[in-house]
């Protein structure tokens, strides 16, 4: 399954960098991955706050990776235009808070913005089926959003199967993220699941070695 699908692609969350040391730690890792996370979140839709456009204008001239950018936010749309002018590439909205995201979609797509939708671990696949087509990626989360560190959710891994089965049923290329507890132990399962793009926050930059853990991580979703 994973063969035809491309190799798996690691997407580090720099929530869980050193931030007295963002610019090192992206740097070090950036020839290793192939896209980087970053969590927006609005203390509302979530009970945290954390970086915005200040901070991710100040690491975009670290690298060329796409920036992922993760809005957990109950009006997200309001933020495409200031993100894509600091330099994201791609943004996902909860269906949880955009229960009819056409809108936001466009929206998205006139500003050059790459679009997606992701899924909190209650959420069924059916709430993100009819619209599919607007995304480039679908992200599930594998735990509750807002907090870092959190334990791997297995029972996720039937939403990663039912969306890759409709995904290939109706030959849509859409990616599927999976973003929370994600180490060298649970990629592998993701990966046999449907996931193609895997976000690890501490399972790299918590790591003695990132690039090393990258690699570890690479090997496990291959295996």
């Amino acid at each position: 399954m994973s063969s035809s699908r491309g190799p798996a692609r690691i997407a580090p969350s720099i929530l869980a960098a050193d931030f007295a040391r963002l610019g090192e730690e992206i740097a070090m890792v950036a020839p290793h991955v192939d896209m980087l996370h970053i969590d927006v979140m609005d203390g509302h839709f979530v009970p945290n706050v954390s970086l915005g456009p200040p901070v991710i204008r100040c690491i975009r001239p670290v690298t060329e990776l796409p920036f992922d950018c993760h809005l957990m936010m109950t009006n997200a749309d309001a933020y495409f235009d200031p993100l894509r002018e600091v330099g994201a590439d791609l943004v996902t909205i909860h269906i949880e808070a955009y229960p009819d995201p056409t809108r936001a979609a466009s929206q998205a797509r006139e500003l050059g913005l790459g679009f997606g939708l992701v899924l909190n671990p209650p959420t069924p696949m059916a709430a993100v089926e009819p619209f599919l087509d607007l995304c480039d990626l679908v992200l599930v989360m594998s735990v509750h959003p807002g907090f870092g560190g959190q334990a791997f959710i297995p029972a996720t891994l039937a939403t990663v199967r039912s969306l890759r089965e409709t995904l290939d049923r109706r030959s849509l290329a859409v990616d599927i993220q999976i973003d929370g507890g994600i180490d060298p132990d649970t990629i592998g399962a993701a990966r046999e699941a449907g996931a193609d793009v895997f976000v690890a926050g501490s399972a790299i930059f918590g790591a003695a070695d990132p690039v090393a853990a990258v690699e570890a991580l690479r090997r496990s979703a291959e295996g």
